[in-house]
């Protein structure tokens, strides 16, 4: 796969800033249907083979080959309106797609996707169930670990592109990618370089939107939606499926380096606090919590600045990526969660 900039398109890269729910969901059920890794996700596979319910098969339906819908990509941070966005597909793409997927297919499709290629709303309704249940059996006990993964790929890239330009980031995106005069040549990571039929996609002043997945290992998957820019999804994190509770035994190991105290107010610098307020929120003096906030303002995990008589201290890109937590405001419609 080859992917052409322009110069406007150099201006116009984006890096997601937070998970995609519907997106993730799509990458991980492809993974739990892909017959490889079965050593890392051999497990992972069968306990969700086990625990979705049957409201998600109509998932099955819509993916009997290796392709699944285009109208089923969607980039949305937020759930329910990622949900909508489906639901809002025009009918002429939702009757083609369907058409695509089922064109080499020997059995038919079954009745309730014949009604949703019809239009109809209680085939619409059945689709959203289904859609609904498998995020919250597969993704919703793990979002918070793909919300903090997902941040630290962001910080990774962020620091990468600050440091080194924007060519180093897209050539650190994935192993044996390469861009070379306006082509990023993505053949060692989506295949063999230069292979015979590969793929060039042109943006023309679109853009790219790069969006990491922590649920698939295989090469990156392109979504080239009419009028808008490219997104790219490609497998990024540990190679392992996340796991529930993975964030409490981070903190644990964090407290036994930092100890208990300076990790609590690192945890608390997510928002802005000052001397005082630190010193409140941990039951200790003054100078004990001003204590503290200099060795992690040493250490670059804190800025501090004079307001007034007062001092704020607040958590860097440095520090939230150490403890792999997100800014404030992380309620559930930040989350992408419904709430």
């Amino acid at each position: 796969m080859r992917i052409h900039f322009t110069a406007a398109d150099f201006t116009r890269i984006r890096f997601a800033p937070r998970p995609a729910p519907l997106q993730e969901l799509n990458a991980a059920l492809t993974m739990m249907c892909h017959p490889g890794e079965a050593l890392l996700f051999g497990r992972w596979r069968r306990r969700l083979l086990r625990s979705l319910p049957d409201t998600a098969q109509p998932f099955g339906d819509l993916a009997p080959g290796a392709r699944a819908p285009a109208f089923l990509d969607v980039f949305s941070e937020d759930l329910a309106e990622g949900l909508d966005t489906v639901r809002a597909t025009p009918p002429d793409l939702v009757r083609s797609e369907i058409e695509r997927v089922y064109a080499h297919h020997p059995a038919s499709a079954p009745r309730w996707l014949r009604g949703l290629h019809a239009g109809d709303a209680g085939a619409w309704r059945l689709l959203r169930r289904a859609q609904h249940a498998a995020f919250e059996t597969v993704l919703a006990p793990v979002w918070h670990q793909v919300q903090d993964l997902h941040q630290a790929e962001f910080t990774r890239h962020a620091l990468l592109a600050a440091e080194h330009g924007t060519g180093a980031a897209l050539d650190g995106l994935l192993p044996g990618a390469r861009l070379r005069g306006g082509v990023w040549d993505l053949g060692a990571a989506a295949g063999a370089p230069g292979a015979a039929g590969a793929r060039d996609i042109e943006l023309r002043g679109r853009g790219l939107v790069l969006l990491p997945t922590f649920h698939w290992t295989g090469p990156p998957l392109v979504a080239d939606p009419p009028g808008g820019p490219l997104f790219l999804t490609y497998p990024a994190g540990p190679g392992l499926p996340p796991a529930p509770g993975t964030a409490d035994g981070t903190e644990e190991a964090l407290a036994g380096v930092l100890g208990r105290t300076r990790l609590e107010v690192l945890l608390l610098l997510a928002e802005e606090h000052t001397t005082s307020g630190l010193a409140r929120r941990l039951g200790v003096s003054n100078a004990t919590a001003s204590a503290h906030a200099a060795a992690l303002r040493g250490a670059g995990l804190i800025t501090t600045v004079r307001a007034g008589r007062a001092v704020a201290h607040r958590r860097t890109p440095l520090g939230s990526l150490l403890v792999r937590r997100p800014a404030a405001g992380g309620g559930p419609a930040a989350r992408g969660l419904p709430s």
